[in-house]
């Protein structure tokens, strides 16, 4: 009896010190949150109350941020703050400030923040593409490299502007195929857009039927699926669980599958790689790997030829193709304005050539109706993270280095102080009063500073010489056995229209 009452007492006595312990580890783990949360800065910008350990992430809706942001912007103004766990972040709303951050002060927001969710892919500190890479020598590069090539593209050969002719016409010739017949015109686009990237990047084009093409196009879709939502979010800021054993493969397979796929299509080119004779970005991406160590450090190795061609396919395909989706969706809601495009087209260009950028000059309403489905359309309406570079002020408030920026380009795009209808399509906000193309300061769908858009100057020719040519051969109707579609979208990374069928009646 004497023994089990010793060992009740020391019992009770482990049990008191393990809860003073508990106690203590809880306090202490409050503290040292309560201390990675506080901001020691003066007139840094408000927010909503941070919550221990999540921060303020319960007060975005990861779904669909941009419509979070436009709440929050009502209650704490145009520049305020949120906390991803510990890590802070400033959202900018409105033309004015984020012009001021990426134009007036560039540099200083010319950062990205580290993304531990791309570490499975090979992104690290010297892997890091363009698109996504820290701010600096290595940077600025690959880029000027990129846009340079992109640029000389087609010298000696068929020109960039050629080669998408050509397949706008085959884009002509698929949905002619459909013989009246209502369809979705979601893949056939894809597939246009795609292959612009893949003549770009690989030298060849796929056929719209070709298998390899279509799970290609299907990774690359889920891929960005799998980025949106909560808990991609938490990953990026809680690093260590991105490090678990084979979760970030579960979790991002799609990510990992289009990776692979990449690397098949590289290594494949390497085989009948040919130094003196450069068909694509790959072979003057693999000339330059043959410069030395030099060129190593600046970054030409060939993990950054991955990242680099799957940067290409980001910037290049799904934002034109949605673009495009949008373009026609808005053509089958305005008949009217369909039937003004088709005049402006019937009279500068006929039916019968193709059309040329070179005609895009004479074209100011079809100029406008292009650029306000990307404004009306809002692609992009969370562009990508910035981070600043040093220590900064923007418009009173202070924002040290290393925070994560957020610019809310839907609400530069539907700014009320700028446009006259920003939340109706209407062609107009790109026409003065003598009928002639102008653009607003405040249309910014490819963001702006350092880190614009590095595919804006193709996604420009690609919207103009696809949706010309579209319009040119086709009168695009709703099928009599289908509702009026749906004009809000759903957001995956991009802001998409919701499926819809429509009837391409040749002209």
């Amino acid at each position: 009896m004497a023994l089990f009452l010793w060992l009740g007492s020391q019992l009770s006595s482990l049990w008191s010190n393990i809860s003073v312990l508990g106690v203590f580890l809880t306090v202490f783990t409050l503290l040292l949150d309560f201390m990675k949360r506080r901001k020691k800065w003066s007139h840094y910008p408000p927010g909503p109350v941070s919550l221990p350990f999540i921060g303020t992430m319960l007060s975005v809706d990861f779904h669909n941020p941009a419509h979070s942001f436009k709440q929050l912007q009502k209650k704490f103004g145009n520049i305020y703050n949120l906390q991803n766990c510990w890590t802070n972040v400033v959202v900018l709303n409105g033309y004015k400030a984020v012009k001021e951050a990426l134009v007036h002060k560039s540099e200083d927001f010319a950062d990205r923040p580290y993304l531990p969710i791309y570490e499975h892919l090979g992104y690290g500190k010297k892997s890091e593409g363009i698109v996504l890479a820290r701010y600096g020598h290595g940077w600025k590069e690959l880029r000027k490299f990129t846009l340079s090539t992109l640029r000389n593209f087609g010298m000696g050969k068929k020109s960039l502007e050629e080669r998408v002719v050509e397949e706008a016409g085959f884009l002509c010739s698929t949905f002619k195929s459909k013989e009246g017949h209502s369809f979705n015109v979601h893949a056939p686009v894809n597939n246009a857009v795609c292959n612009v990237i893949c003549t770009i990047v690989f030298g060849e084009r796929f056929d719209y039927n070709d298998e390899t093409f279509h799970k290609l196009l299907s990774f690359f879709e889920n891929f960005l699926k799998e980025e949106t939502g909560f808990l991609p979010q938490l990953l990026n800021v809680v690093p260590v669980l991105v490090r678990i054993p084979g979760l970030a493969q579960k979790i991002f397979q799609s990510q990992k599958a289009f990776m692979d796929f990449i690397d098949v299509l590289i290594d494949k080119h390497r085989e009948t790689w040919n130094p003196a004779y450069t068909r694509d970005l790959t072979d003057a991406f693999l000339k330059e790997m043959e410069k030395g160590k030099e060129a190593e450090e600046n970054g030409f190795h060939y993990n950054n030829l991955r990242l680099v061609a799957a940067d290409l396919f980001g910037a290049g395909s799904e934002t034109t193709t949605t673009t495009l989706r949008w373009a026609l969706l808005y053509m089958l809601l305005h008949p009217e304005i369909q039937s003004k495009v088709q005049a402006e087209i019937d009279k500068v260009i006929g039916r019968e050539r193709p059309p040329t950028m070179k005609d895009q000059v004479s074209m100011p309403y079809t100029n406008a109706v292009i650029h306000e489905v990307q404004r009306y359309g809002d692609i992009i309406p969370v562009g990508l993270p910035h981070m600043t570079y040093r220590d900064t002020e923007l418009q009173g408030f202070f924002i040290p280095k290393g925070t994560t920026i957020i610019t809310n380009l839907s609400s530069v795009l539907k700014d009320e102080t700028v446009w006259e209808k920003p939340n109706e399509f209407y062609p107009e906000h790109f026409l003065d009063v003598n009928g002639q193309f102008v653009k607003p300061d405040a249309f910014l769908p490819f963001s702006a500073g350092r880190r614009v858009c590095l595919g804006e100057q193709l996604a420009r020719m690609e919207l103009f010489l696809f949706f010309t040519t579209l319009l040119q051969k086709f009168t695009f109707v709703l099928p009599e056995d289908q509702p009026r579609p749906r004009e809000d979208g759903h957001f995956a990374l991009t802001n998409s229209p919701h499926p819809y069928l429509l009837q391409a009646v040749p002209r």
